[in-house]
């Protein structure tokens, strides 16, 4: 598609979209989660891209970047997406990241805790993960295609689609 769009999504940034043309994109995702959430019925697609797990580790820092936050950030894309008029049975969420990059020691393990709130949050809101790529030590990338609904993980130089 020549005139694709491509919305790259920061760290500690969301973004939605209900453009067929719009692919959503979390790179360099280490011990980060970039989730990806769709609605095949609704056509629309939001991406989140987390550094740290809890927010009550800086209250005020939350409270003016709360997508930079696992717990925070989800329930606001998940929010968000609802607001549209999304039901949350008919949601995909597909996840990428939570590596353990610069831990060798795993005294950090701040990617594995960012998966454990990630399932826990998802879990009180009675939400699956529909795929999942997370753990290990390799960084990735996640991207949704909005129009499709194809999740696609680029990770060392391969790309696979997420199903």
């Amino acid at each position: 598609m020549a005139d694709a769009k491509q919305t790259n999504v920061g760290i500690a940034e969301m973004a939605i979209s209900d453009d067929p043309e719009m692919t959503l994109a979390a790179a360099h995702l280490g011990s980060c989660l970039g989730i990806a959430v769709f609605d095949p019925h609704k056509r629309v697609g939001g991406m989140i891209h987390c550094l740290l797990p809890l927010s009550k580790s800086d209250p005020a820092k939350a409270e003016a970047r709360p997508q930079m936050y696992v717990d925070t950030g989800v329930a606001l894309l998940l929010d968000k997406i609802l607001s549209g008029g999304s039901r949350k049975q008919d949601l995909q969420i597909f996840v990428a990241g939570g590596a353990e990059i610069n831990d060798t020691a795993h005294v950090f393990e701040i990617g594995k805790k960012n998966v454990t709130v990630l399932r826990k949050i998802l879990w009180k809101n009675n939400l699956l993960i529909k795929a999942q790529d997370v753990g290990g030590s390799n960084a990735r990338t996640i991207s949704l295609q909005v129009g499709s609904g194809e999740v696609w993980l680029r990770c060392q130089g391969a790309q696979v689609r997420m199903e």
